[in-house]
Order: structure tokens, then C-alpha cells, then sequence
């Protein structure tokens, strides 16, 4: 029996990072609801964590379709062009 290997899905890109308040705006490729674990993945980038903060046109949300832009909360830097993958 073989094993096979899922791809990470790709939930979003990067467009934007405030360092002072810690946030990373995505642009979301797909579904994205607040709690989900994601992965961050650059150049230079690469963690993982659970979305605890989420916000659109300034309102807190829970749930972030696919096309919006929104801000996430961050523990770790990020840069423009990194993907957001939904963590295995």
C-alpha cells in the first residue's frame, strides 16, 4: 500500500505587514475562519500558528472568504509575497 501525500492548500498571500502592531494583511485564496492553524512560508519565512485575530475594514470577524483582504495578528515577522498554507 502506498502512502500518499497531500498538498498544503494554499489559503493566502501576504500583501502587506505593520511591524509595530505585529499584523500581516492576506489576501485570501480560499476560506480562512479565525482559529484556523496556518503556516507561514517565504524566503526568509517559515512558522506556524493558530489565527487568534482577525479583522476587516477595521471590525473583528470570524471568517474571511475567498478574494477579501484582512488583517491577521502575527507572532513572527512576515514579508510581502509569502504564502499562507492551512497547516496539516
Amino acid at each position: 500500500m502506498t502512502e500518499t501525500k497531500k498538498e498544503p492548500k494554499v489559503v493566502g498571500t501576504v500583501v502587506h505587514y505593520y511591524g509595530h502592531p505585529h499584523v500581516a494583511v492576506i489576501r485570501c485564496k480560499g476560506d480562512l475562519p479565525l482559529g484556523a492553524h496556518v503556516q507561514f512560508l517565504g524566503a526568509t519565512t517559515d512558522f506556524e500558528e493558530d489565527i487568534d485575530s482577525m479583522e476587516y475594514d477595521h471590525h473583528k470577524i470570524m471568517f474571511a472568504k475567498e478574494g477579501e483582504e484582512v488583517g491577521v495578528r502575527v507572532s513572527e515577522r512576515v514579508r510581502e509575497g509569502d504564502c499562507v498554507y492551512a497547516a496539516i
